[in-house]
């Protein structure tokens, strides 16, 4: 049995009303491409061994809390943890009890920073982040629901255990690894939402097109997952996926897009980074206001930073609770 003591919003996350919830862009390419780190398999989550990391991660999350507070919105806290678990860790030298551990530190450095900006009528949500098994953007292995179920269970238990409000699940790339994710977080009692990776087609990176992969998500699922999201992708690569006012659209209640219009081939070939244009990228996430009518999480994902963060905060952030 999870213990949720310590899970302020877990039974009424804000942002399944109207509130606007901001979220980070880019953690792992911003301290790659901007701050010159070395980030073996991509994974920030190890900057926690150390003092000096830790600090590093706390002002990037504050560097977003500030901007929700010119905003006058809350804010998700996702943790540094996408590669924090079974297949990974061992890459970094974590044992199992390693991996617990950090991903309990993980939470608890998010609970403090809430309680540094937290501020009446601005909910900051403390997140879970999970990533794939594999590669984010080719699926090399297909999971079943049943296999991903067992397998990210021991993240899933640590992030309710250790107070998380919720999980968020970035760049899956298909249906059965996502139920699996999703029927963990049931057997765990804490919300999750899927976020799936798209092409520049606008269907994940099996062809899945994604009403499709919402429908197959939610029926594999021991409990359909809280809400869905939209992240890996520009915003002109799913614009028409989602411009038909399918129901299914209504599932969709957060994006964190990339900064770049290059697919995922290109992106991983490049060796500089392509951030696009700040002001152009806020700009787009008007069209998605009017084409996913429940959006209310807005961040983003590759080579986006600070800057791409707070132009879309521009054009979204009028859409909040009166």
């Amino acid at each position: 049995m999870t213990q949720d003591t310590n899970a302020k919003y877990r039974h009424n996350l804000p942002q399944l009303g109207d509130a606007v919830l901001l979220t980070d862009g880019g953690l792992e390419t911003t301290l790659v491409f901007h701050d010159g780190l070395q980030l073996p398999y991509f994974a920030a989550f190890d900057l926690m061994r150390t003092q000096g990391g830790r600090k590093r991660l706390e002002d990037y999350y504050s560097l977003y809390a500030g901007i929700a507070a010119e905003k006058g919105v809350g804010f998700v806290l996702d943790t540094p943890t996408w590669r924090a678990h079974g297949d990974w860790g061992p890459l970094l030298g974590y044992s199992p009890e390693a991996l617990e551990k950090v991903n309990r530190d993980a939470i608890a450095m998010l609970m403090s920073l809430r309680e540094r900006f937290e501020e009446p009528g601005r909910p900051h949500v403390v997140s879970g982040n999970i990533g794939p098994r594999g590669d984010g953007y080719d699926p090399e292995t297909l999971m079943e629901a049943d296999e991903a179920r067992e397998y990210h269970s021991a993240q899933v238990r640590t992030f309710a255990d250790a107070g998380a409000d919720m999980i968020t699940v970035m760049t899956m790339t298909h249906a059965g690894e996502a139920a699996g994710i999703a029927s963990a977080a049931a057997d765990a009692h804490i919300p999750v939402a899927i976020s799936f990776t798209l092409e520049t087609d606008g269907r994940l990176p099996t062809g899945q097109p994604l009403g499709d992969a919402i429908a197959e998500t939610d029926s594999l699922s021991a409990a359909p997952p809280t809400y869905y999201m939209i992240n890996c992708a520009h915003p002109d690569h799913f614009r028409d996926a989602v411009s038909k006012g399918e129901s299914w659209t209504r599932r969709i209640r957060g994006v964190r897009a990339n900064a770049s219009r290059m697919s995922h081939a290109e992106l991983d070939a490049s060796e500089t980074l392509d951030d696009g244009n700040p002001a152009e990228f806020g700009r787009e996430h008007g069209e998605l206001l009017a084409l996913l009518p429940n959006l209310r999480v807005f961040g983003g994902c590759c080579g986006t930073d600070h800057r791409h963060v707070h132009a879309v905060a521009e054009t979204c952030c009028h859409r909040k609770a009166a």
